[in-house]
């Protein structure tokens, strides 16, 4: 799909893919695929993937909400309803929710970055 030997840059290449996703299907305030989503598909770095998204969001086809995510669509036309409570707040409270209900024991780690990375799917600062 990608070709990394070519003349046009991965991040160029990626952002090609997601406009056509877009183009076919996507409608305002429709979910893009995250940071780390496009990590691992394409098997890109981080900043490779912050290109790409940025391409579209300068080219007005993407907006970005911090913390939230990356949705089709200008931010004021996008029919999405704003989270009540910003998503790394959500992910605090049910850590602390397993720790009052005693799910982790005394003196030991809760999840790291990574764990939590994973199974919340969300960007390393969402996290921290």
């Amino acid at each position: 799909m990608l070709d990394p030997d070519g003349d046009t840059h991965l991040y160029v290449q990626i952002s090609e893919v997601i406009r056509s996703r877009i183009v076919q299907g996507g409608s305002p305030g429709d979910p893009v695929a995250s940071e780390a989503d496009i990590q691992r598909e394409f098997g890109v770095a981080r900043t490779t993937a912050r290109r790409a998204i940025r391409v579209l969001r300068d080219e007005g086809l993407v907006h970005t909400v911090h913390g939230e995510g990356t949705f089709v669509g200008v931010h004021a036309a996008a029919p999405r309803l704003p989270r009540k409570t910003p998503l790394y707040q959500h992910i605090a409270a049910e850590i602390a929710k397993q720790i009052s209900a005693g799910e982790f024991q005394p003196r030991r780690p809760i999840p790291g970055e990574t764990t939590l990375i994973q199974q919340y799917d969300v960007a390393r600062e969402t996290v921290r």
